[in-house]
């Protein structure tokens, strides 16, 4: 009971902290999304580990929502807030959103759209007090972003993008801070966007017109299957997991070939062969990037539109529908496939995939440095 009533007493403190940061702007921000947060709801007598982990859940969610205003907002100084950037850890985690700040702005004038809005949900999976006020938390973070074109300001996109986070959390000064954060950012091959000239990238995207797709049963599940097991980037009534039928290769290096086998086998239209395979373990062909490209191509299952930088690919890439899928070179090597399972109010591709996990992200976001080389493969379901 002792140990119960320190853990509440904590969870107040943080509470209270959370209130401060509110003062600053906060608090206006939460109201207009009524969020809420009770402190009475926090102080019950019985609280079970389930329910701190939702006031957790709760807090995490108001600071990375506050993180995603100031992003929207483009607004350095609301963002340094957040972190403890006298310490070398805080400031290396604060540079780095600067940075992302800066790509998602440069993205969207390439693309010609705006973001709306930018909401985060939060899954705790551990939470562990190191000192009297630091937290280390692990969490799965699930990131929806909606953005709308220059020319099609009435027309919502949605795309999702998955991540694992491992943070920690203090108070000092009385405000809420992270102190230390790391996850595999999505956008991170990309944060020198501003070298690609995209005025008339722009320009073409915005004449582009909506694209009515007539998909095959299979296309459908394989494009279901895909948005079912992306894992955090998925619709929480799945469980935000991937397929325990087959093996997580993440602590081997990848999964992203592993998932976009799965697409194509679980749609039906595939069959496993002695090269492409799947037993409990599966073959390179199955699990490596650079080797399922090559059999998808040399198979004949699937034929190479084109290949090149962004500037060279992005008109063809208006061809890819949903099964077929994009692959990314870098250093003169594939290290990442991305399965097509929609398209956006222009006809641009969107794609499903793991590490990171994302769904129905726009095909070159978080991939368009000019170091990069794209890999546009049509399937032939």
């Amino acid at each position: 009971m002792k140990k119960l009533k320190m853990k509440n007493k904590h969870i107040k403190r943080m509470v209270i902290s959370l209130a401060l940061i509110l003062s600053i702007g906060l608090y206006s921000y939460m109201q207009q999304n009524r969020i809420q947060i009770k402190e009475g709801l926090i102080e019950a007598s019985s609280v079970d580990g389930e329910e701190v982990n939702n006031q957790y859940k709760l807090l995490l969610e108001s600071l990375f929502d506050y993180r995603n205003k100031a992003l929207l907002e483009k607004n350095e100084d609301m963002l340094k807030e957040l972190y403890e950037t006298d310490k070398k850890f805080g400031l290396w985690a604060y540079e780095h959103e600067v940075k992302k700040m800066k790509y998602l702005e440069n993205w969207s004038n390439k693309q010609g759209v705006k973001f709306n809005d930018i909401k985060t949900k939060v899954k705790v999976k551990k939470i562990k007090q190191k000192e009297d006020d630091l937290y280390g938390i692990i969490c799965t973070v699930s990131t929806e972003y909606k953005y709308s074109y220059e020319n099609q300001k009435d027309v919502i996109n949605m795309f999702r993008i998955g991540t694992y986070h491992y943070l920690n959390v203090k108070i000092r000064d009385n405000q809420y801070i992270i102190t230390k954060e790391w996850y595999t950012d999505p956008f991170a091959d990309s944060l020198n966007l501003e070298n690609i000239k995209s005025e008339d990238i722009r320009n073409y995207i915005l004449q582009q017109q909506p694209v009515k797709l007539e998909l095959t049963p299979e296309q459908v599940k394989a494009v279901n299957y895909a948005h079912q097991y992306c894992g955090a980037a998925a619709n929480e009534e799945y469980g935000l997991k991937f397929n325990s039928n087959y093996k997580d290769y993440n602590p081997d290096g990848g999964d992203c070939a592993n998932f976009a086998s799965q697409i194509m086998f679980e749609s039906g239209r595939f069959k496993k062969t002695d090269t492409w395979n799947y037993n409990k373990e599966g073959t390179k062909a199955w699990v490596n990037a650079q080797a399922f490209k090559n059999h998808i191509i040399y198979s004949g299952r699937g034929s190479l539109i084109a290949k090149g930088t962004y500037q060279d690919v992005y008109k063809e890439a208006y061809n890819l529908r949903p099964g077929d899928f994009v692959a990314y070179e870098k250093g003169g090597r594939i290290t990442h496939v991305s399965t097509v399972t929609g398209l956006d109010s222009k006809g641009y591709p969107l794609v499903t995939c793991h590490n990171t996990d994302r769904l129905l992200v726009p095909w070159d976001l978080g991939w368009s440095d000019k170091k990069i080389r794209f890999h546009i493969i049509q399937v032939h379901y």
